[in-house]
């Protein structure tokens, strides 16, 4: 059986927590139940000041067979971020400018040269998806049209390489739409004139959309899967509803991550669909899923913990320091570049040169 854990963010203090809630014990080191496994579903780095703590706690266990580790738009946007650009010389495949630069910066101020490459060269190695006996995770979005295009790419590929990666980071390439939608899920446009704020402050005109549910009868706001309110209750747009896809009442239990929902006590967004990402890098939850191999999802078999850094919730629980420097990456064929003074919020929501909207969340 299984327990599903959501985005870390470099929170191991709150890892450990949870692990030990959930009755796995750190013996040679390493984390490990007897008769359970984790899956964790992505996003374990960025964000938080312990990130080469979660990866010593995860990659163990990952490695010896007491966990399985999907990859999170986070760490595809670092493959990217430090990976050249193959026809733009002095360019990577994820632009880097004072955006992506600031949401990598938790990284590449906390790790050094060796622990950024080997971290990498791991997150080459991780699914995108898995389809397991009795349930499904994926970071963002099950999408078979997606995975079937991405699961193709690999194959042709030989796997998360440069050339994959060329073709999966760099908007307009045959696989980045489709990474987009399993990494960060379904967009859809809002009516003329209607914009929102995000969790970061950026001004939104397109929302991330509900894409298990089944869009009739739905207006933007009940549609939306975000932490904000959306302003409009006016009826979707016909070419939202056709567009829908919903997932299958009888299907797998599928559970992911991403969303960034709000710290309030954690259940099922459908009976077979789990989020696990209760903000726990905006100071909520670190949040997971004990599976006994049900179909239908219980309320009871949540569990988490609330962040060491916030009051909002006084106890974890379960149903029955950045450091300053900036490393000198000198890995050939990887720089870093300064860590730039801060963003203005005006300025973070824009497109970045290459064309792309804010890819991050």
């Amino acid at each position: 059986m299984y327990d599903l854990i959501g985005d870390i963010h470099g929170h191991a203090t709150e890892l450990v927590l949870l692990l030990e809630q959930l009755g796995y014990e750190r013996r040679n080191g390493v984390f490990s139940h007897p008769q359970r496994k984790v899956i964790f579903l992505g996003d374990l780095i960025d964000r938080g000041p312990q990130i080469q703590e979660v990866l010593d706690i995860a990659r163990p266990m990952v490695e010896q067979g007491y966990a399985h580790a999907i990859l999170g738009n986070h760490e595809l946007n670092a493959l990217g971020y430090h990976t050249p650009h193959p026809k733009r010389p002095g360019r990577h495949l994820r632009e880097r400018n004072d955006r992506t630069t600031r949401q990598h910066e938790a990284t590449l101020r906390q790790l050094d040269e060796h622990q950024i490459k080997s971290a990498l060269e791991w997150f080459r190695t991780l699914p995108l998806w898995l389809d397991l006996d009795g349930l499904r995770a994926v970071h963002a979005c099950w999408d078979d049209s997606s995975r079937e295009a991405l699961a193709r790419g690999l194959a042709d590929h030989g796997g998360i390489t440069n050339t994959w990666l060329h073709a999966a980071c760099v908007p307009g390439a045959p696989l980045f739409s489709h990474a987009e939608v399993l990494l960060k899920g379904k967009e859809a446009k809002l009516p003329h004139g209607i914009a929102f704020f995000d969790k970061d402050g950026h001004e939104r005109r397109s929302f991330r959309t509900r894409w298990y549910s089944d869009p009739r009868g739905q207006s933007y706001r009940s549609y939306a899967l975000e932490t904000a309110v959306i302003p409009s209750t006016a009826p979707l747009a016909p070419w939202i509803i056709d567009a829908g896809i919903p997932y299958p009442s009888d299907a797998k239990p599928v559970f992911f991550g991403h969303y960034w929902l709000r710290p309030d006590r954690p259940s099922p967004l459908a009976s077979n669909v789990a989020c696990l990402d209760y903000s726990i890098g905006k100071g909520g939850l670190l949040c997971a899923y004990r599976w006994n191999g049900e179909q239908i999802l219980r309320e009871e078999n949540f569990s988490w913990i609330p962040s060491v850094h916030s009051h909002a919730h006084a106890h974890p629980h379960h149903g029955p320091a950045i450091a300053s420097h900036t490393p000198d990456i000198s890995v050939p064929g990887m720089s870093l570049p300064a860590i730039p003074s801060p963003v203005h919020a005006t300025e973070a929501g824009k497109p970045d040169s290459s064309g792309a909207a804010d890819p991050s969340n």
